[in-house]
This record gives C-alpha cells, structure tokens and sequence, in this order.
C-alpha cells in the first residue's frame, strides 16, 4: 500500500486507484469497529431516539475517525519533511502501532464476559463527544500509515473512513434496537485482525 518515502521536494505519493480504495475501506471497517459496538449499545439503550440523534451518532463517530487520522498524518508528514531519517522507521512505526492496537482490540474482546454487555445509557451532546473521542483516538497511528500519502489522498482514505464509519454505525445502531451487544465483542476481534494485517503489510511494503 505505501511505498517508501522518497527523498524529493516534497515526496508526493500517487497511490494505485484499486489499491488505494481497498486499503482504506479496509482501514474504515477496521477503525469503526469499537464506534460500531459502541453505537450497538445506543441502539439498545434508546431504541426509539429521535431522528436527529440516530443521525448525530454515526456522523460524530465519522467525524472523530476522520479527523484523527488527518491530525496524525500532518504531525508525521511535517517530522518527515524535516528529518530525513524519519522516513525509513515509518514502517516499523505503522507496524508496531496498529499490531499493538489490533491485538488489545482481539485481547480485550476474547477476554470479556460473554454474558457482559455494554452499559446502555441515553446520550447527551457531551456524552457523545466523548464516546467519539475514545472510539477514534487510536486512528491517530493511522496517520503514519498514511504519511506518504500527498495531501488530496490524505483527505479521500480520511473520507472513506468517515463514510465507512457512519454506515457501519447506522447498522450498529439498527442492530442493537432489535438484538443489543451481542455482536460487539465479533466486531471487535475483526477489527483487531484487520488493523493487524494492515500493519503487517504496511511494514512489509516498507522493507522489501
């Protein structure tokens, strides 16, 4: 997916069209994985939520995956542009991020009850900016994953990942009115896998 970062101007990467549109619906799926137990828990909370907050959930979880890894792939892109050296730990930096991140999502959700839910509660706005803090702050490693990425890549896979998002949490939500949390701890396993494997790959696109 990321090639190595090459020393010019301004080391610009066009990405391959398919390559690039699957790595980050796969980043997408990966990232919404605990905004997806956790919008299952809203379903089964306030199953008859207005209008407006069944819609201002999944777009404040899209937007918090969005912005996090925006945030991380500019701090990363202007330590790269300034330190040289950087570059070539890139990929070990990605790897060892999203596999760790990856295995504490499979860890977490093998370890947990299976009789155990997550606590149900009605939001208010300062709730849900927190649960959208929390269910995106990991997506920040995100932005070594795409630091090579130039700028308008940068901001399509963050786009993707928000679009991505918020369908997976209207789904988590309709889902969780009708059979609560049951899902969420299969939703999590997945989503550590796939963070894993695209550490995996990133680092080996890296090296070889």
């Amino acid at each position: 997916m990321i090639q190595s970062l090459k020393k010019s101007g301004r080391r610009k990467v066009t990405p391959q069209g398919i390559t690039f549109l699957i790595n980050s619906l796969l980043l997408g799926v990966g990232l919404a994985a605990d905004a997806f137990s956790v919008s299952l828990a809203d379903g089964l909370g306030e199953p008859e939520m207005k209008k407006a907050k069944f819609f201002g959930i999944p777009f404040t979880f899209a937007l918090f995956q969005a912005l996090m890894p925006l945030t991380g792939w500019f701090l990363v892109h202007t330590a790269v542009e300034r330190f040289e050296s950087f570059s070539k730990a890139v990929p070990w930096i990605a790897f060892v991020l999203l596999a760790f991140l990856g295995g504490k999502m499979i860890f977490e959700a093998s370890k947990a009850p299976k009789d155990g839910e997550k606590e149900a509660v009605r939001l208010g706005i300062g709730a849900l900016i927190m649960q959208g803090i929390a269910t995106s702050i990991d997506a920040l490693s995100v932005g070594f994953a795409i630091s090579d990425y130039d700028a308008p890549h940068a901001l399509i896979c963050a786009a993707i990942i928000a679009a991505v998002t918020f369908i997976l949490c209207v789904a988590g939500i309709l889902i969780g009115r009708k059979a609560g949390t049951k899902l969420s701890g299969k939703a999590q396993i997945l989503g550590g896998a796939i963070l894993v494997a695209i550490g995996l790959e990133i680092l080996l696109s890296g090296i070889l």
